[in-house]
C-alpha cells in the first residue's frame, strides 16, 4: 500500500528544477513555458492525490455512509 504514495513524489520532481524549465518558448495563449508548465501541474498534482487517496483508504466508511445503516461494524463479543 505505501508504493502508492510514490506517485506524490512525481509533481515535486516535475517542478524540482526550475532551469529545466525556465524558457519562454514553447508560449500557449501567450504564456510562457515558465508559467504554463507549472500551473499544468495543478490539476494533474490533484488527480494524483484523489488517486492515491483511493488506494490508500482503510476500509472506513464514508461520512455520508455512517449514518444511512449500509454499513454495520460486526462486534465481536
Amino acid at each position: 500500500m505505501r508504493r502508492w504514495y510514490l506517485l506524490l513524489l512525481v509533481p515535486f520532481a516535475g517542478l524540482l528544477y526550475p532551469p529545466l524549465y525556465a524558457t519562454q518558448d514553447p508560449q500557449l495563449f501567450g504564456f510562457p513555458f515558465f508559467y504554463w508548465y507549472q500551473f499544468a501541474w495543478v490539476p494533474v498534482t490533484a488527480a494524483l492525490t484523489y488517486f492515491v487517496y483511493r488506494k490508500t483508504r482503510s476500509g472506513e466508511p464514508s461520512p455520508a455512509d455512517r449514518g444511512t445503516g449500509r454499513f454495520r461494524r460486526e462486534v465481536a463479543s
